[in-house]
């Protein structure tokens, strides 16, 4: 589809699933189509044939579809858990600053696809990110890894692709109607700016209380 001005590009923007109409959405040149950008503590999930992308440094991002019915979303953690965090919270919004962690970030992600038809024997399941780009001497990158894979071992989910670990940050780019997901490396002139967006990321945690639908950043 070829839309030839802004209005008209908006005008036929999908329609966001309730709850997720602050995310940050565009017109895709490069694939004549929508795209989703979310950052640290954000998930979006979609009924429509739209890209869902983020740039991931030590986060990670689980991608999860129910193949069947084509409806799936990604989320985008920077730590693992908080035993704090209470399952029947589900609902909150997608910009909630407790899904800056992964339990919550799962959780949320997971039924907000079975809110919308999805069921839970069909779940695919793409993980991506966990790189160590923090000079600190906690490897978040690394917890992240551990903390996804023992969740989904927990959930009885398969794994179906992955792309984990390293030392360089990485541009996401997934397909909830047909699975698709797509990996770019960025090269190492990239890292300074994805460390220093976590740092900040992870100061401005420190002063942010995990309840409240609290938008971090802008897109």
């Amino acid at each position: 589809m070829q839309l030839k001005n802004t209005s008209a590009i908006y005008d036929c923007l999908p329609q966001a699933l309730p709850g997720f109409e602050n995310i940050n959405r565009y017109w895709d040149h490069r694939h004549n189509i929508y795209a989703a950008k979310i950052v640290q503590g954000e998930y979006y999930v979609t009924t429509h044939n739209e890209i869902i992308t983020t740039v991931l440094g030590s986060c990670v991002s689980a991608c999860i579809r129910d193949w069947k019915i084509g409806v799936g979303g990604m989320n985008h953690f920077m730590l693992p858990a908080d035993s704090r965090y209470k399952s029947d919270a589900w609902r909150d919004s997608p910009v909630d600053t407790a899904a800056r962690y992964g339990n919550v970030a799962m959780e949320r992600l997971i039924n907000a696809i079975l809110a919308h038809g999805g069921r839970r024997e069909n779940l695919e399941v793409k993980v991506f990110g966990g790189g160590r780009l923090l000079n600190i001497a906690m490897d978040i990158g690394r917890d992240n890894i551990d903390f996804i894979k023992k969740y989904l071992r927990t959930e009885n989910l398969e794994i179906r692709a992955e792309d984990l670990g390293g030392e360089y940050p990485r541009k996401l780019e997934y397909f909830p109607a047909t699975g698709r997901a797509r990996v770019k490396k960025l090269l190492k002139t990239h890292n300074d700016t994805i460390y220093r967006r976590e740092q900040s990321y992870i100061e401005t945690l420190k002063h942010i209380p995990v309840e409240g639908g609290v938008e971090l950043f802008g897109k």
